[in-house]
């Protein structure tokens, strides 16, 4: 491979990485402006139903806002990915954990949004932001 194909390469690759942190965080970001608005009173009852302060529940705030805008922004972008991960674990222990093996009434997995949200934080978790970030390729944590 040539340096031309080789720079080609490598800019059709930071521009997928792009695409999947510009998608990812504005779909996650939908959820946590939701929770801005409307509270976290529904997280705040289930984590006190499961024996947990309900206090824990404004985490959510550093899942579904914070972490998705770090991800757009391309910050400490590997960082936000884990959170967003750890976010997800706990959505689905939380309020999801009945539908683990059930199928949706089109036919499609009934956790299939959540699972499409967990896999692609980390895969972004994995390769970071590439050059078009705020962080760049050397940034920490990118």
């Amino acid at each position: 491979m040539n340096t031309i194909q080789a720079t080609a390469a490598t800019s059709t690759e930071d521009t997928a990485k792009l695409v999947l942190r510009v998608a990812l965080a504005i779909l996650l970001l939908f959820h946590g402006v939701t929770k801005l608005m409307g509270g976290v009173g529904f997280i705040s009852g289930m984590l006190a139903k499961a024996g947990l302060p309900p206090a824990i529940g404004y985490l959510v705030y550093i899942g579904e806002v914070i972490a998705p805008l770090m991800i757009l922004l391309g910050v400490w972008t590997r960082a936000a990915a884990l959170v967003v991960v750890i976010n997800m674990i706990v959505a689905v222990l939380l309020v999801h954990t009945g539908q683990f093996f059930t199928l949706s009434q089109t036919g499609g997995w009934a956790l299939e949004l959540q699972g499409l949200y967990f896999v692609s934080a980390i895969v972004v978790m994995l390769l970071g932001a590439g050059r078009y970030s705020m962080g760049g390729l050397n940034g920490k944590w990118n």
